[in-house]
């Protein structure tokens, strides 16, 4: 059985992990001055209102980058796909109270997909699947005190039998290749309006049913350029 699996994440919401962010940001802009050849007044205020703009934005994108840490950011839905059924989604509206629900909803359901006495083990498919999918599921379960499906190969290497991730299969161990990028080669669909670095815009915005559909239609290219790189389907 192939289990073709991706994920969105957000940003840390935890309010202390925001006010340390936000307290680096204060500190930073209170030692900003303007240089010494500066005499006038308001050029000196424009010099310093524009640095501490630069720090806060720049505080913000260290903030953002929490998404990609499990100890951190969170889940906001995981679509996966079994074999060439549609793709299933598992969300909820009030996401950040729930995301250890939305978690169990998918344990369950891989859980129910695979009978160890009859079905060979599966193999997990996505796009940078082994470094990043899967090991901020298994961040995740940690830090929520869930325990996941023993079938997930959370210490699988991208070139074990257990999984099949796109981009190193494609980029090889050292090289990267986008999403996007190897759809445009395959002349596979490509990503609308979404992208991973807008996800939290987003969902900030309370467009989580887009991210959603991103989400399952990013599992339907990665499923796409397997078949292709195995073989099943031809150019």
């Amino acid at each position: 059985m192939n289990i073709y699996i991706d994920i969105e994440t957000v940003p840390s919401q935890d309010p202390a992990v925001i006010a340390a962010f936000e307290d680096d940001a204060e500190q930073a802009k209170a030692t900003v001055c303007a240089p010494s050849n500066y005499k006038d007044e308001t050029k000196i205020a424009e010099y310093i209102a524009a640095k501490r703009a630069e720090i806060d934005l720049e505080i913000e994108m260290k903030w953002r980058k929490t998404s990609f840490d499990g100890g951190l950011g969170h889940i906001v839905c995981a679509s996966i796909a079994l074999d060439d059924a549609e793709p299933m989604s598992f969300w909820r509206p009030e996401w950040h109270a729930n995301e250890a629900a939305v978690m169990r909803d998918m344990f369950d359901c891989l859980s129910d997909a695979y009978t160890p006495s009859t079905d060979r083990r599966p193999v997990f498919i996505g796009h940078y699947v082994t470094e990043f999918d899967l090991r901020f599921i298994f961040q995740r379960a940690v830090m929520l005190g869930i325990r996941p499906p023993s079938i997930i190969p959370f210490s699988a290497k991208p070139w074990d039998d257990s999984v099949f991730d796109t981009m190193t299969r494609w980029a090889g161990t050292r090289g990267t290749i986008g999403l996007d990028k190897l759809c445009r080669a395959f002349g596979l669909p490509e990503k609308g309006d979404i992208d991973g670095s807008k996800v939290w815009d987003f969902v900030r915005a309370g467009r989580l049913d887009e991210v959603v559909a991103y989400c399952e239609d990013d599992v339907r290219r990665v499923r796409g350029i397997h078949k292709r790189m195995t073989f099943q389907q031809a150019a």
